[in-house]
Protein backbone atom coordinates (compact mmCIF):
# COMPACT_ATOMS: atom_id res chain seq x y z
CA UNK A 1 0.00 0.00 0.00
CA UNK A 2 0.91 3.65 -0.16
CA UNK A 3 2.64 3.27 -3.46
CA UNK A 4 2.09 5.97 -6.01
CA UNK A 5 4.56 4.89 -8.68
CA UNK A 6 1.91 2.58 -10.14
CA UNK A 7 0.27 3.91 -13.27
CA UNK A 8 -3.20 2.80 -14.29
CA UNK A 9 -4.99 4.54 -17.16
CA UNK A 10 -7.48 7.05 -15.77
CA UNK A 11 -10.35 5.60 -17.78
CA UNK A 12 -9.67 2.10 -16.48
CA UNK A 13 -12.36 0.83 -14.10
CA UNK A 14 -10.77 -2.55 -13.43
CA UNK A 15 -11.88 -2.60 -9.78
CA UNK A 16 -15.51 -2.72 -10.94
CA UNK A 17 -14.88 -5.54 -13.38
CA UNK A 18 -12.44 -7.86 -11.64
CA UNK A 19 -12.62 -9.67 -8.33
CA UNK A 20 -9.66 -8.99 -6.05
CA UNK A 21 -8.17 -12.43 -6.65
CA UNK A 22 -7.90 -11.76 -10.41
CA UNK A 23 -6.13 -8.40 -10.18
CA UNK A 24 -2.60 -7.98 -11.40
CA UNK A 25 0.06 -6.68 -9.02
CA UNK A 26 -0.17 -3.25 -10.67
CA UNK A 27 -3.96 -3.15 -10.24
CA UNK A 28 -3.70 -4.34 -6.64
CA UNK A 29 -1.19 -1.63 -5.80
CA UNK A 30 -3.33 1.01 -7.54
CA UNK A 31 -6.18 0.29 -5.10
CA UNK A 32 -4.30 2.16 -2.39
CA UNK A 33 -5.70 5.68 -2.19
CA UNK A 34 -2.57 7.05 -0.49
CA UNK A 35 -4.36 8.30 2.61
CA UNK A 36 -1.77 6.92 5.04
CA UNK A 37 -4.36 5.85 7.61
CA UNK A 38 -3.22 2.22 7.64
CA UNK A 39 0.19 3.50 8.79
CA UNK A 40 -1.23 5.13 11.91
CA UNK A 41 -0.29 3.43 15.14
CA UNK A 42 -3.25 1.73 16.72
CA UNK A 43 -3.66 0.75 20.35
CA UNK A 44 -5.59 -2.30 21.45
CA UNK A 45 -7.37 -2.71 24.77
CA UNK A 46 -6.00 -5.91 26.30
CA UNK A 47 -9.31 -6.75 27.98
CA UNK A 48 -11.82 -5.98 25.21
CA UNK A 49 -9.68 -6.17 22.08
CA UNK A 50 -11.09 -2.81 20.97
CA UNK A 51 -8.74 -0.78 18.80
CA UNK A 52 -8.27 2.95 18.59
CA UNK A 53 -6.30 4.96 16.07
CA UNK A 54 -3.74 7.50 17.14
CA UNK A 55 -2.46 10.60 15.38
CA UNK A 56 0.99 9.01 15.22
CA UNK A 57 2.23 7.36 12.03
CA UNK A 58 4.89 4.76 11.39
CA UNK A 59 8.44 6.08 11.36
CA UNK A 60 8.82 5.08 7.69
CA UNK A 61 5.89 7.16 6.47
CA UNK A 62 6.57 10.48 4.77
CA UNK A 63 3.52 12.20 6.20
CA UNK A 64 3.55 15.06 3.70
CA UNK A 65 3.50 12.71 0.74
CA UNK A 66 1.66 9.84 2.50
CA UNK A 67 4.18 7.40 1.08
CA UNK A 68 6.38 4.84 2.70
CA UNK A 69 10.02 5.88 2.51
CA UNK A 70 11.13 2.26 2.26
CA UNK A 71 8.19 0.46 0.67
CA UNK A 72 10.15 -2.56 -0.59
CA UNK A 73 11.84 -3.16 2.78
CA UNK A 74 9.07 -2.03 5.12
CA UNK A 75 8.24 -5.40 6.64
CA UNK A 76 11.90 -6.05 7.48
CA UNK A 77 12.39 -2.57 8.96
CA UNK A 78 9.05 -2.54 10.79
CA UNK A 79 8.12 -6.13 11.68
CA UNK A 80 4.58 -5.11 12.66
CA UNK A 81 3.94 -3.74 9.15
CA UNK A 82 1.51 -5.94 7.26
CA UNK A 83 1.38 -6.49 3.55
CA UNK A 84 -2.26 -6.43 2.48
CA UNK A 85 -3.15 -9.72 0.82
CA UNK A 86 -6.41 -11.54 0.20
CA UNK A 87 -5.65 -13.79 3.16
CA UNK A 88 -5.03 -10.80 5.40
CA UNK A 89 -8.33 -9.21 4.38
CA UNK A 90 -10.20 -12.08 6.05
CA UNK A 91 -9.12 -10.76 9.46
CA UNK A 92 -7.99 -7.21 8.75
CA UNK A 93 -10.47 -5.38 10.94
CA UNK A 94 -7.63 -2.97 11.72
CA UNK A 95 -7.75 -1.49 8.23
CA UNK A 96 -9.62 1.81 8.12
CA UNK A 97 -13.25 1.44 6.97
CA UNK A 98 -12.40 3.76 4.07
CA UNK A 99 -9.68 1.45 2.74
CA UNK A 100 -10.29 0.34 -0.86
CA UNK A 101 -9.00 -3.17 -0.16
CA UNK A 102 -11.44 -3.57 2.70
CA UNK A 103 -14.35 -1.96 0.83
CA UNK A 104 -13.96 -4.16 -2.24
CA UNK A 105 -13.46 -7.27 -0.10
CA UNK A 106 -16.75 -6.45 1.65
CA UNK A 107 -18.50 -5.91 -1.71
CA UNK A 108 -18.81 -2.14 -1.27
CA UNK A 109 -18.04 0.59 -3.81
CA UNK A 110 -15.13 2.99 -3.57
CA UNK A 111 -15.85 6.47 -2.26
CA UNK A 112 -16.07 9.44 -4.65
CA UNK A 113 -12.74 10.80 -3.44
CA UNK A 114 -10.73 7.67 -4.26
CA UNK A 115 -8.23 8.60 -7.01
CA UNK A 116 -9.44 5.76 -9.21
CA UNK A 117 -12.95 7.25 -9.12
CA UNK A 118 -12.14 10.97 -9.05
CA UNK A 119 -9.12 10.66 -11.37
CA UNK A 120 -7.34 13.07 -9.00
CA UNK A 121 -5.01 11.95 -6.17
CA UNK A 122 -5.65 15.22 -4.30
CA UNK A 123 -9.32 14.40 -3.59
CA UNK A 124 -8.26 12.09 -0.76
CA UNK A 125 -6.73 15.09 0.97
CA UNK A 126 -9.53 17.48 -0.04
CA UNK A 127 -12.13 15.10 1.42
CA UNK A 128 -10.28 15.04 4.75
CA UNK A 129 -9.41 11.34 4.52
CA UNK A 130 -5.64 11.74 4.22
CA UNK A 131 -3.53 11.96 7.36
CA UNK A 132 -1.43 14.64 5.67
CA UNK A 133 -1.41 17.79 7.72
CA UNK A 134 -2.36 16.41 11.11
CA UNK A 135 -0.47 13.19 11.87
CA UNK A 136 2.94 13.09 13.55
CA UNK A 137 5.76 10.66 12.99
CA UNK A 138 6.58 8.21 15.74
CA UNK A 139 10.16 9.50 15.37
CA UNK A 140 8.98 12.77 16.92
CA UNK A 141 6.78 11.36 19.68
CA UNK A 142 7.81 9.50 22.80
CA UNK A 143 6.22 6.08 23.19
CA UNK A 144 4.65 7.08 26.52
CA UNK A 145 3.10 10.17 24.89
CA UNK A 146 1.14 8.23 22.29
CA UNK A 147 -1.54 6.95 24.65
CA UNK A 148 -1.59 10.14 26.72
CA UNK A 149 -1.81 12.74 23.95
CA UNK A 150 -2.51 11.22 20.55
CA UNK A 151 -5.43 8.80 20.78
CA UNK A 152 -8.33 9.59 18.45
CA UNK A 153 -11.47 8.12 19.96
CA UNK A 154 -13.49 7.64 16.77
CA UNK A 155 -11.44 8.72 13.77
CA UNK A 156 -13.66 7.00 11.20
CA UNK A 157 -17.05 7.22 12.94
CA UNK A 158 -18.82 8.67 9.90
CA UNK A 159 -17.82 5.64 7.81
CA UNK A 160 -19.05 2.92 10.17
Amino acid sequence: MLRKDVEIKVDDDFWQKKPLEEMTTREWEALCDGCGACCLIQLEDEDTGARVFTKVACKLLDIGACRCQSYQNRTELVPSCSKVTLELLETADWLPPTCAYRLLYEGKPLYWWHPLVSKDPETVYQAGISIRGWARSERDVGEEEIEEKYVVADLFSEFK
